[in-house]
């Protein structure tokens, strides 16, 4: 169904970029962006977008860029409906808040609502630990990632250290799952966190005017973060 996957180069780093429209998303993939994902600054760290506004995403990315959508931050019996809502819009992956003692049964149901594409959202602010893998391989998810829940100027290099996301994403590595990182970051984060060796680095409100994620994608910092993440040496296969 998607043209573009992970597995044309499991290797690579990839840029995500969070739009909240068509037109950004648009902007995103001019400017190179390898992932464009759905999310409603508006609405804290995870605001899901109307499926309507997602479906336009979609629409306009078709087979040129990976795609992913925020569905939210629903308690554990909700899960699997709101991740069936957004999987049905056309986008590729399904990201979803998991909040420590979310049920194994409802993550489970959950990724059978989206099968292959589902990602767990863990937030730094929770101190996840790469321990917390294997369960999520198990249920069935696609992959992890970790993000900051309140922004309110912490960044993910404040809450974890280098070794802590590094652990996490040899983790996921280990367990055949993608792996993402994001979190107030800068484009000058892209060299820093490269080696910790993520499937993909994600970005919203480094790379608007003013560094405000709810104003306009700024292209000029788009442009940035893609040649910056162009010019990093290649990654090496574990």
């Amino acid at each position: 169904m998607f043209s573009k996957t992970f597995r044309d180069d499991p290797h690579a780093l990839r840029l995500l970029v969070s739009v909240r429209d068509a037109g950004e998303a648009a902007l995103a993939l001019a400017a190179g962006a390898d992932l464009i994902d759905a999310k409603d600054p508006e609405r804290g760290a995870l605001g899901a977008l109307p499926p309507e506004t997602v479906r336009a995403i979609a629409a306009r990315v078709g087979d040129r860029a990976l795609t992913s959508a925020v569905a939210g931050e629903p308690e554990p019996a909700a899960l699997p409906a709101a991740v069936r809502a957004m999987a049905g819009t056309g986008i590729g992956f399904v990201k979803v808040a998991l909040r420590p003692g979310c049920p194994p049964g409802a993550l489970t149901e959950a990724a059978g609502a989206a099968p292959g594409r589902l990602i767990a959202v863990l937030f730094a602010e929770d101190a996840p630990r790469a321990e917390a893998v294997p369960a999520l391989a198990a249920a069935g998810l696609a992959g992890a990632m970790i993000d900051t829940a309140s922004k309110d100027g912490r960044r993910l290099t404040d809450l974890l250290t280098p070794a802590d996301l590094a652990a996490f994403t040899e983790a996921c590595r280990a367990h055949g799952l993608l792996s993402g990182l994001a979190g107030s970051l800068r484009v000058s984060d892209i060299p820093v966190l490269a080696p910790v060796r993520p499937s993909y680095l994600g970005f919203r409100g480094g790379l608007c005017r003013a560094r405000d994620r709810r104003l306009g994608l700024d292209p000029e910092a788009l442009a940035e973060a893609v040649r910056t993440l162009r010019a990093l040496p290649a990654l090496e296969a574990a």
